[in-house]
């Protein structure tokens, strides 16, 4: 029987044991997820550039009854080495031996504009962000997937990375790149245990939402609360086998 994952129910320790590690989790889905996760027991590792920030969702999840503790991974996506990105994944396998879920969510918008006057520089900042960090990340920390006995990979995909939309520029190509990236890494691991897909969020109450539709009434989106079930789903063992695909979670 297939699960439509934005209906998934699961039980309250679906994630018990795992080690997570959530990029962009200092707002937003990241946040959202990062908190939500380590209540459903798992082991989380939040990402971010802004380590005030992320010492808030750590006390966030510190006060969690029961969650295990969590552990900051502090890396500019922007501005990052290749050392950098190997220090992070010698650290996890420090700490932990293995990495069980890896949620590609830190992204950025960039400008709105066409691609006659879209900026050559925003435009390989966007890209650099959103799909070369992804790819470098989940390079260094393969060996660690494989570690596990079903590792999961999701990527933040969009609607405007499906169907190209005017005036998303970078942002919108950037998503195509990642849907094709995810496609990439599941047919090759398609013999192991590996498993990648896409979420698609929709129209979210975020900061990167207000800044691409500033008059949009934000009373109206859901909250990033209220779409984590297929992410649940996809990180937890009743996706086990199910990869190379692209869901929506509204």
């Amino acid at each position: 029987m297939s699960i439509d994952p934005r209906e998934y129910t699961y039980t309250d320790d679906v994630l018990r044991e795992r080690v997570i590690l959530i990029t962009g989790a200092s707002d937003g889905i990241g946040r959202a997820l990062a908190v939500h996760a380590a209540s459903l027991g798992a082991q989380v590792v939040l990402h971010g550039r802004n380590v005030a920030k992320l010492e808030q969702v750590y006390d966030e999840v510190e006060a969690i009854d029961g969650a295990p503790r969590p552990s900051i991974a502090q890396l500019d996506l922007a501005s990052a080495s290749s050392e950098a990105y190997i220090n992070l994944a010698q650290s996890l396998e420090a700490e932990f031996g293995r990495l069980d879920g890896l949620v590609l969510n830190a992204g950025i918008l960039g400008e709105r504009f066409s691609i006659e006057q879209y900026d050559v520089v925003e435009w390989q900042r966007v890209m650099h962000v959103n799909v070369t960090s992804a790819f470098a990340l989940t390079q260094v920390l393969i060996p660690l997937l494989k570690c596990s006995d079903d590792a999961s990979v999701i990527f933040t995909s969009s609607g405007v990375g499906r169907t190209g939309k005017a005036f998303w520029g970078a942002y919108a190509v950037s998503k195509f790149a990642t849907e094709g990236l995810s496609q990439i890494l599941a047919d090759e691991h398609r013999h192991d245990k590996l498993r990648s897909n896409c979420i698609n969020p929709g129209p979210i109450r975020t900061k990167m939402r207000l800044a691409a539709y500033p008059a949009e009434d934000r009373d109206a989106l859901k909250r990033a609360e209220d779409i984590l079930a297929p992410y649940v789903y996809l990180l937890g063992p009743d996706s086990a086998g199910v990869t190379g695909q692209s869901f929506d979670a509204q």
